[in-house]
């Protein structure tokens, strides 16, 4: 459990170590003199003094945290920035408090419909409890890295790539938007839980299928669109084709019989669906010539 302690200013003991280092120079020099006395004892005392405070002394910058410990036994995190003295005898670590950005690695993974497929996440991580961060796991950041590329794994087998392999599918990678990436911020902070690690974002940066089906399935999305696209093109033309029918028998413009009802029909759909321009041929006889 984190604790946070806050001690003393170190400002004073830098005082008292620089005059206990003037004083060991001067002590220094009056034992070179011929009746030096007790000068010897004082300055080996003076030089204890100097080695105990200065040792003590600690600078914690903006966002950063000390972790002490005293013979192997957990005794505080120091948050206080500045200038500080602490007991010299303290064993500290550093463990920064500021964000961090983990740009992870592209990961080549199958989908949940077996599909091969290239994926990879940003993730912007903090420690937010020091005593976890430095004891409960060996390296908390080797720790992060390897936690967050497992939980990008374990995402992308749990969910298809797209619709197309799975149209019941409530999410998928491509069209997830942000509810994957809340998936994948929860299981982050799931797993990073125990290292005292919190996630504050997390963001698929990466994602297509491998090069040996991106071929293929780039054709066969070609191919769903061009026969959704055909689709549309003939629900069009099919209600113009209605449209002129009507219009043409409603005005009495001309009378067709069926047969000539289905010349027109036939040919007003191969203009109206052709890929190509057609090119109109001119009839300068009579009706049915």
């Amino acid at each position: 459990m984190e604790k946070i302690i806050r001690p003393m200013s170190g400002y004073l003991a830098f005082v008292l170590s620089i005059l206990c280092f003037f004083g060991g120079i001067y002590t220094v020099i009056q034992t070179s003199q011929p009746d030096s006395g007790g000068w010897a004892i004082s300055t080996i005392v003076l030089a204890i003094m100097f080695i105990f405070i200065s040792k003590g002394i600690k600078i914690v910058n903006p966002n950063h945290s000390r972790v002490l410990t005293f013979f192997g036994k957990y005794v505080g995190t120091v948050k206080q920035n500045g200038l500080l003295w602490v007991n010299p005898l303290y064993r500290s670590q550093k463990i920064s408090l500021r964000a961090h950005n983990l740009n992870g690695q592209t990961l080549k993974v199958n989908d949940k419909m077996g599909n091969p497929i290239e994926i990879a996440a940003v993730i912007v991580w903090q420690v937010n409890d020091t005593y976890k961060a430095a004891f409960e796991v060996e390296g908390f950041q080797q720790y992060v890295q390897v936690q967050s590329e497992a939980a990008v794994r374990h995402l992308a087998t749990s969910c298809p790539y797209d619709r197309m392999e799975d149209e019941t599918a409530d999410i998928t990678l491509r069209d997830g938007g942000e509810k994957v990436n809340e998936l994948l911020e929860q299981e982050l902070n799931n797993r990073l839980f125990a290292a005292g690690i919190t996630v504050r974002e997390a963001r698929i940066s990466h994602l297509a299928y491998a090069p040996e089906i991106a071929g293929a399935m780039l054709q066969r999305q070609q191919a769903t669109a061009i026969v959704a696209a055909r689709s549309k093109i003939v629900e069009g033309a099919v209600g113009m084709v209605e449209m002129a029918l009507e219009q043409l028998s409603r005005k009495q413009i001309v009378a067709l019989d069926e047969e000539r009802k289905a010349a027109m029909v036939s040919n007003l759909m191969v203009v109206l669906c052709g890929e190509k321009a057609a090119t109109p041929v001119l009839n300068t006889g009579s009706l049915y010539q």
